[in-house]
């Protein structure tokens, strides 16, 4: 494993994932409230509802609070010149290696919140799957692209 030995992604990505948890959690506070008033007409016991508020409560503290965290620090690449390395997980840890001979093309993605917080994800495509390293400093995941890019021998959209 990589351990400590691997690079963190930004700090950053626990305010732009702590924002996801929240659109989330708005989302599915909407459909309890929902349940909750569909339950209410058929007169269902109080208890019910009170589950499902614990429910949505745990599902704040976790996806809002603890996750995000937990998440980033556990998210570490490499990037060598013969393979990217990546490992990732919140309750178990996941290990890829991507040797730079199987790599097809590497993008660089920016969304709205990734934006706001200068951040962008890279993604590197395989025949097999695509890998993402989210939250890396904009101008860091530009350099990152190129350099994968070069070491894979991968032509640049710009080239064409």
């Amino acid at each position: 494993m990589l351990g400590n030995s691997g690079k963190p992604i930004s700090e950053k990505a626990i305010t732009v994932w702590r924002w996801t948890g929240a659109l989330g959690a708005l989302v599915s506070g909407a459909v309890i409230v929902g349940m909750a008033w569909i339950l209410a007409r058929f007169h269902a016991p109080k208890w019910c509802l009170g589950m499902l508020a614990g429910i949505w409560l745990i599902e704040v503290v976790l996806g809002v609070g603890w996750v995000p965290v937990l998440r980033q620090r556990r998210w570490r690449y490499a990037i060598r010149e013969e393979e990217i390395d990546i490992q990732r997980g919140v309750w178990s840890t996941k290990r890829t290696l991507i040797p730079m001979t199987r790599v097809q093309y590497v993008d660089v993605r920016q969304g709205p919140l990734l934006k706001r917080y200068g951040l962008a994800s890279i993604a590197v495509f395989t025949a097999a799957a695509a890998h993402e390293i989210p939250a890396l400093p904009a101008d860091e995941a530009e350099q990152l692209c190129r350099l994968i890019a070069e070491w894979a021998k991968v032509a640049d959209d710009n080239d064409a």
